[in-house]
């Protein structure tokens, strides 16, 4: 059976990357006024927001998930084209865009009950939903079916997927209404940078750091920590490091993840992305971090006779 991956916006592809992968994407909404938003990418473009967000701090934007609507005009074409779908979305914790997406739906079964669609939770966002949305992309390449797509993102990746992050302080955290999940740390008066972990689709504490070249080491440590806990392979995993505004600052960030990794025996560089406005309008411009998640089972041990170089990044 023929399918379509989609996703919504927060998985940040650039359009290279969607028409590299086929992959549809379902765009999130930004705002500066509260009034008049835009589609992220499609109508006003990342950097342009970066920049506003840097030039006037005090002018924070507003994202609106996508609509039921949205969600039909996305998947309907291709359930009248006899074509299933597979969907992923940001982590429920952070938005309602499943449940959006599953409204949809079931509106379409109403009307064609035989539809195959498949609303993926991801668990995720950014660098980390990214990473889940191109490897699915990759088993549809390599051959896997319908069926065994969802099978593998569902029972032996999703689970995987971490975000070791940190950002410039919690003045958009506060803003955005998202510290009362990061109760445990320190208020802004000190000017400590915030340690944080995205694990099963929910953000946590992981310390603080007293500097920005700090916070950059904390986070080394909290990724060789996981693995060492978790006694997992490291070479078993993809690795996305995620930038804000800055993106010289993301490149040296980048080096020293690579150089971390290479202690840890992993031979491939990791990938440089820019986190999108879904993140940035609650971390701010100056969130820096690494996305992690398991490649799948054929990139590991070749199983069913797929081709290993269909796994590479």
């Amino acid at each position: 059976m023929e399918f379509q991956i989609i996703s919504d916006g927060a998985c940040d592809l650039t359009l290279e990357l969607r028409e590299k992968y086929n992959i549809q994407v379902v765009p999130f909404y930004i705002s500066f006024d509260g009034e008049t938003y835009q589609k992220e990418i499609d109508e006003i473009g990342i950097r342009e927001v970066y920049e506003r967000m840097v030039s006037d701090p005090k002018t924070y934007p507003k994202t609106s998930l996508p609509s039921v609507q949205n969600y039909v005009d996305a998947f309907l074409p291709h359930v009248e084209a006899g074509r299933g779908v597979i969907c992923f979305t940001i982590t429920t914790s952070l938005s309602g865009s499943y449940n959006a997406a599953m409204n949809a739906k079931e509106i379409i079964e109403e009307d064609y009950p035989d539809a195959k669609i498949t609303i993926v939770n991801s668990l995720a966002a950014t660098v980390s939903q990214q990473i889940h949305v191109i490897e699915a992309a990759k088993m549809q390449q390599a051959g896997y079916s319908y069926d065994e797509v969802v099978q593998t993102v569902e029972g032996q990746m999703k689970d995987s997927g971490r975000i070791f992050f940190t950002v410039g302080d919690l003045e958009y955290l506060q803003h955005g209404g998202r510290i009362g999940k990061l109760a445990g740390m320190a208020g802004t008066m000190l000017k400590l940078k915030p340690m944080i972990t995205l694990k099963d689709g929910e953000i946590e504490s992981s310390g603080v750091a007293r500097s920005r070249k700090k916070s950059m080491v904390k986070v080394l440590e909290l990724l060789k920590n996981h693995f060492e806990e978790s006694g997992e392979n490291p070479e078993d995993y993809y690795y996305y490091v995620g930038f804000g505004y800055d993106e010289e600052e993301g490149k040296v960030f980048q080096q020293m993840i690579d150089d971390q990794l290479a202690e840890m025996g992993v031979t491939v560089p990791s990938v440089l992305v820019q986190i999108g406005v879904t993140i940035c309008v609650h971390t701010g411009p100056y969130a820096l971090g690494v996305g992690i998640m398991k490649k799948y089972p054929a990139c590991v041990s070749g199983t069913a006779g797929r081709t290993v170089q269909m796994c590479t990044a």
